[in-house]
């Protein structure tokens, strides 16, 4: 006999029912194992979810077989811990889908949180019980975030999950695991005024460019940081790349649905265009938001940090208007350029200026995201916001920076693939 879990099935025309189907080893008069193939009829589909099938699927099995059969093959010791398969076998095996800043914060969950608590265990020890405890204690008594909360909730699934597919585990304990409940997170927006008196303030073309294309477009932080100028194509972007903590990653976007190109207001196009003219190299090729480099990558030309960029060159503007910083970020940009559109076009107009990879079932499969309605709700916020006012670029220049550091003949950025 061999181990199994057998198929659960429906079918059926005018009463759905579960059926299962799993294999039967016998031996022939001649004393060869031989495999044969049965289905049984296990109850109907009404009032009666999969797993419960699967769970009279597995008795089935268990009564025929006489035993669930010889196990997977385990280590026969404790030497397998918690911590050796998360460093050993997890992270090697997930790390190449992971992108640049994901791999940096999900590394840092993964020896902070779960390592740090479970790390000697070994791992045939895990149970559910532990994992759920540890759970609700992030949210109990450590009164963790929520962010923080679901990213343990969904690693130690996706850890358990890869240990009894590999077979260090026979069964799958964080598979009954739920998702404790948290705290609502707050999710600030700035409000039309903060946006409007922020740009208004602003006396550096390079920063009011960069800021109108954050504010009016939403682009994620490592997509404006890596715009080069051929993304510019008079009215969108195009993503070619992305970049972090000074990287620009060539091709290496979040989703499908982040290569769709990101609509530009009208009433911010005439300001990309002055930038352009005053920018030191708008070669195809180039940053549209470059900074100089630094030690091996010194007089190169390569992207600027966002986190460096708001810190310096925003906030302090920001703190002299009454704007906290928590304001002041492009999470924050976006998350309220999505509030706001839901006043000047539709909830798919948001989606596909955002470019969320979905919305809904029923968004995705029965309404089509029109790109002139799309420009039509950016256009609308734009001019809301602006109300009339128009910033006057013809004379603003570059305030506050050494332009001779970053060179006229840009060297191309160094590009990485993440692994």
């Amino acid at each position: 006999m061999k181990y199994q879990k057998g198929t659960v099935y429906l079918s059926g025309k005018r009463v759905k029912m579960w059926y299962g189907q799993y294999l039967v080893y016998r031996k022939d008069r001649q004393g060869k194992e031989v495999r044969r193939q049965r289905n049984v009829a296990l109850c109907p589909k009404a009032n009666t979810p999969k797993w419960k099938a699967e769970k009279m699927l597995k008795e089935i099995i268990l009564k025929e077989t006489e035993g669930a059969g010889p196990t997977p093959t385990l280590p026969p010791d404790d030497s397998v811990t918690f911590r050796w398969f998360v460093k050993e076998r997890y992270i090697p095996m997930r790390r190449g889908s992971w992108s640049p800043a994901y791999k940096k914060t999900n590394t840092y969950n993964l020896e902070h949180y779960l390592i740090e608590y479970f790390g000697d265990l070994p791992l045939r020890n895990l149970s559910t019980f532990a994992i759920q405890v540890w759970l609700n204690t992030l949210v109990e008594e450590k009164d963790y975030s929520e962010s923080v909360v679901r990213s343990c909730f969904s690693n130690i699934r996706a850890i358990t999950h890869l240990a009894r597919k590999q077979k260090f585990l026979v069964d799958d304990p964080g598979e009954d695991v739920t998702m404790p409940l948290t705290k609502p997170v707050e999710k600030p927006v700035m409000s039309l005024e903060q946006t409007l008196s922020l740009l208004g303030a602003i006396t550096d073309l390079h920063d009011l460019c960069l800021m109108h294309v954050g504010i009016f477009s939403g682009p994620r932080a490592s997509e404006v940081m890596g715009f080069q100028w051929k993304s510019w194509t008079g009215v969108s972007l195009m993503p070619h790349g992305t970049a972090y903590e000074g990287q620009f990653y060539k091709g290496r976007l979040k989703s499908k649905a982040s290569r769709a190109p990101i609509p530009v207001p009208e009433p911010v196009r005439p300001v990309i265009e002055a930038w352009r003219r005053l920018s030191r190299d708008p070669s195809p090729e180039a940053l549209m938001f470059p900074t100089f480099g630094r030690g091996e990558r010194k007089g190169e030309a390569v992207p600027r940090q966002a986190k460096n960029f708001l810190k310096w060159r925003i906030r302090p503007i920001a703190r002299k208007l009454g704007i906290p910083d928590r304001l002041v970020t492009f999470q924050v940009m976006r998350r309220s350029l999505g509030t706001h559109l839901q006043e000047h076009g539709t909830l798919k107009d948001t989606q596909g200026a955002l470019r969320h990879a979905s919305i809904t079932t029923t968004g995705n499969v029965y309404v089509q995201v029109v790109e002139d309605s799309v420009m039509r709700a950016v256009n609308s916020h734009a001019t809301a916001v602006l109300d009339g006012w128009t910033p006057a670029v013809e004379g603003l220049g570059l305030k506050g920076r050494n332009v001779r550091t970053v060179p006229a003949t840009t060297k191309t950025a160094r590009s990485s693939i993440a692994i």
